[in-house]
């Protein structure tokens, strides 16, 4: 259980950074499209990792 909550906790600290990283890069007009699409992706992914880690930590309420 502790082990999910900290990874939840790294997973989003990672998700705000790269938001950050992907905000400044996209004021660059010579950004890299390839670059940037990457960031995207992995941005992507850690969503669907904390919503999978966050919908775990909640109870199931059927059972």
């Amino acid at each position: 259980m502790f082990k999910n909550i900290e990874r939840l906790r790294q997973l989003r600290i990672e998700h705000r950074d790269l938001d950050d990283i992907i905000s400044r890069l996209s004021m660059d007009f010579k950004v890299d499209e390839v670059q940037m699409k990457r960031l995207k992706k992995r941005k992507l992914l850690l969503k669907d990792q904390i919503a999978r880690l966050e919908s775990q930590q909640i109870p199931d309420l059927n059972a």
